[in-house]
């Protein structure tokens, strides 16, 4: 029932559209000869009205190219390996010399991967950048099977045999625990890939610790009731039919309404930047939100075992995580390096929640851990943005050139 009010108001959000375009092919005309108002009211008016609703398609990362040096490199994507649920991306490229090899775990919380294109983009001029490409759920057929706590944990893994000995991690809010967790798991079974360093950037590691919004509502109900009220069945007109998922679209609308008033300032901004025909300024609002409105579901089992063993019965900082029904002991990390990175103002995953993954990590010396906090940055700034790129990104490619 869920999915179907969705799909009916998806269907509305598509007429939208195309009368947005009908208008603006309509008004385009006299706005192109120089009339201005109301001309251009109604023509920002149709451009928003074409701008209506969610898109369940992934966006392009968009990255032809970094320089290198002195020299601008081509970049091509190559999947080197892929499961019904996820693709090892790599952003590959033509340099003299070998590169330190990195997969950047990208968090699987409604978004596509590209949210964290900057962030690759960023490590490009330095690295050989890998990126976990998860798939929409919706899209992906019963008879793969589910998708869990685990199987997020196994792709980390195969991912890192596939890229071979050496490689680093870099993982971005949610998966930071996914990423302890391979980490300990190749560990305890003597995995030869085995990451040299991972970093974790924003992750809720301790939930515990200044408990945000987002930990708020993850305690302030039974389990059941997530799985009551937040999980739907995919309709039979998508490959996966029949699956249970957590729908992106609930997740978006979860942060939209952390931020209500931003994000209606935001489009108001984005009307009056159109209509002013200050082509930048709009074009850098719907860049973002291009991005953010381009959703995926997950597999019902992930989120809900998510939201349970991280946010509700803090597993992971308590140290009694299990893998396939054996424990997992954060002590048997000794030959990865941990680097942990953490927003001033980041109201999603709090000052000390990732930090804490140090206390965890037991068997790792002082001299194989490091810490930074950024100052003045919130969630996405930890990873994107002109502070990551200036004061934060030095300090990660520092840490792993280490260690490489």
């Amino acid at each position: 029932m869920l999915y179907r009010a969705f799909e009916v108001q998806s269907d509305m959000a598509e007429r939208t559209r195309a009368w947005g375009r009908v208008l603006h092919d309509a008004v385009s005309p006299w706005t192109g000869m120089g009339y201005r108002e109301p001309m251009t009211w109604w023509s920002a008016g149709a451009r928003m009205m074409m701008r209506a609703g969610l898109t369940f398609t992934r966006p392009s990362y968009g990255i032809e190219s970094v320089r290198v040096g002195n020299r601008e490199v081509p970049v091509e994507e190559e999947a080197v390996f892929a499961t019904p649920f996820g693709t090892l991306l790599r952003f590959r490229k033509d340099v003299d010399t070998e590169q330190p090899r990195v997969l950047v775990v990208a968090p699987l919380s409604g978004h596509f991967a590209t949210l964290l294109r900057g962030t690759v983009r960023t490590l490009l001029a330095d690295h050989d950048v890998y990126i976990t490409d998860w798939h929409n759920a919706r899209d992906v057929p019963l008879a793969a099977g589910r998708f869990g706590f685990d199987d997020y944990v196994d792709h980390l893994v195969q991912f890192l045999e596939v890229m071979g000995e050496g490689a680093h991690l870099v993982a971005v809010c949610q998966p930071a625990v996914q990423a302890l967790a391979a980490a300990a798991v190749m560990a305890q079974t003597k995995n030869r890939a085995h990451p040299r360093s991972m970093t974790l950037m924003a992750g809720p590691v301790d939930c515990r610790i200044s408990p945000t919004s987002v930990n708020e509502l993850a305690t302030s109900k039974p389990i059941e009731w997530f799985e009551r009220n937040l999980i739907a069945t995919v309709p039979a007109r998508y490959a996966g039919a029949g699956r249970r998922v957590y729908p992106g679209f609930m997740q978006v609308s979860a942060f939209l309404a952390m931020n209500a008033k931003r994000h209606v300032q935001q489009h108001a901004d984005l009307f009056w930047h159109l209509a002013a025909d200050e082509t930048e300024k709009a074009r850098a609002i719907e860049t973002f939100y291009d991005e953010y409105f381009a959703v995926l579901d997950l597999d019902a089992a992930f989120y809900i075992e998510t939201v349970k063993t991280v946010f509700q019965d803090y597993t992971l900082a308590k140290n009694q995580l299990t893998y396939r029904g054996d424990p997992i002991d954060m002590g048997a990390i000794r030959r990865t390096a941990l680097m942990t990175v953490e927003g001033e103002r980041d109201d999603i995953c709090a000052v000390g929640q990732t930090m804490a993954a140090h206390d965890l990590c037991t068997g790792l010396p002082p001299h194989m851990k490091s810490h930074h906090l950024q100052a003045g940055v919130g969630h996405y700034g930890v990873f994107s943005g002109r502070r990551w790129e200036s004061q934060t990104y030095p300090l990660v490619r520092n840490f792993i050139q280490s260690h490489a």
